[in-house]
């Protein structure tokens, strides 16, 4: 049987998972050289979307409705990135960024869902919907091409650190380390594919 965690993260790790992702929404609002009310909106739809859609199929409430401290978190990333100078975020730091929300929400979701009582393989794909989810709504909503509609490893990684998180409580290892160890691989995968542009291969089959 699974080991469920006992509990799901701190709230302080939650909180930095998701001004990581409302970093990378704001920072492409800024690239894009929009308002700050629009850089304002992807840093919102970007920190809790993968959470809200993971909290929906879950049923219960959206994990950042009854926190005083989500929101507020949200509105100051968007204004350090908005009010400091462009340089500081020029090269790939955006895409870093998002690797870090990408690894640390898989954890959360992941984790989430195993105290919920959610079996393993559910939970895993509620990890990966929980990491991916924020930023595919995030590039519909700026009309750019969506990270999984390109051959990218993304969505691989969140399907790594998430199986990591199952398979270690599974195995009953100390669910700090668990999530240090999965959140870090997936971190790293994702941090590889960028640095060597290393891709999944494309469907290449005739009729």
């Amino acid at each position: 049987m699974t080991a469920v965690p006992p509990a799901t993260l701190p709230p302080l790790v939650e909180i930095a998972a998701t001004a990581l992702f409302a970093l990378s929404g704001a920072l492409l609002a800024a690239r894009l050289k929009q308002t700050f009310v629009t850089a304002s909106f992807f840093a919102l739809v970007t920190g809790v979307g993968g959470g809200t859609v993971r909290d929906a199929l879950l049923n219960v409430p959206a994990f950042w409705l009854n926190d005083m401290w989500i929101a507020p978190a949200i509105l100051a990333t968007a204004l350090l990135a908005w009010f400091t100078p462009h340089r500081w975020w020029e090269g790939r730091l955006l895409e870093w960024a998002d690797a870090a929300g990408l690894a640390s929400f898989t954890v959360l979701g992941t984790t989430k869902a195993l105290a919920l009582g959610v079996a393993p393989v559910p939970a895993a794909i509620l990890g990966v919907v929980t990491g991916c989810a924020g930023g595919i709504i995030r590039d519909v909503v700026a009309g750019v091409p969506s990270i999984i509609m390109r051959p990218e490893i993304y969505v691989t990684a969140a399907a790594l650190t998430a199986g990591l998180v199952v398979l270690l409580a599974a195995l009953s290892v100390p669910s700090a380390l668990a999530w240090i160890v999965a959140g870090m691989a997936g971190f790293a995968l994702r941090g590889a594919a960028m640095i060597w542009n290393i891709q999944l291969p494309a469907y290449s089959r005739g009729n």
